[in-house]
């Protein structure tokens, strides 16, 4: 039985026990089932990926708000103050994400994050277009997404 399976039978019986069939409820009985499963580590060989994953879903998940966060307050800025530094462009982006979910997830999180929008990508998946309502330095922005978003994806998608 894979782990994540595991936990979610944990999650649903730790809601049977309790009583509290919500999203709440079931959320509190899968992080306890994931500290069970983590101290019951050794009964199941293999693992340590499982937890090294969930490591990397939840770095993306806070890492994602951060930049939410901080490209949110730039763009309010800029829209409340009377001088503008948008200097809107579209630039392309070489992808190393290879496979079509984590394209979608890299697309869809550049997307949802202000300031940015995902326009196309390319048939080969090689190349993403990005409109940017701060495009002065294309090379930096580039190397922001390739250091940021593309790599957690990456990085959770392993």
């Amino acid at each position: 039985m894979n782990l994540f399976a595991l936990n979610i039978a944990l999650a649903v019986a730790w809601a049977a026990l309790t009583g509290n069939f919500t999203l709440g409820g079931l959320a509190v009985g899968f992080v306890i089932g994931t500290a069970a499963l983590y101290v019951a580590k050794p009964l199941f060989p293999g693992c340590d990926d499982y937890f090294l994953r969930g490591w990397y879903w939840g770095k993306l998940c806070v890492l994602f708000l951060y930049e939410l966060v901080v490209s949110s307050i730039a763009v309010v800025w800029d829209v409340i103050t009377p001088s503008t530094k948008a200097r809107p462009g579209v630039i392309a982006m070489p992808l190393d994400v290879e496979d079509e979910m984590g394209v979608l997830l890299v697309t869809n999180l550049i997307s949802l994050t202000p300031g940015t929008l995902s326009l196309d990508v390319t048939d080969d998946r090689k190349t993403l277009f990005i409109h940017a309502m701060f495009a002065d330095d294309p090379d930096a922005i580039r190397a922001q997404l390739k250091g940021g978003m593309e790599r957690w994806v990456m990085d959770a998608m392993e």
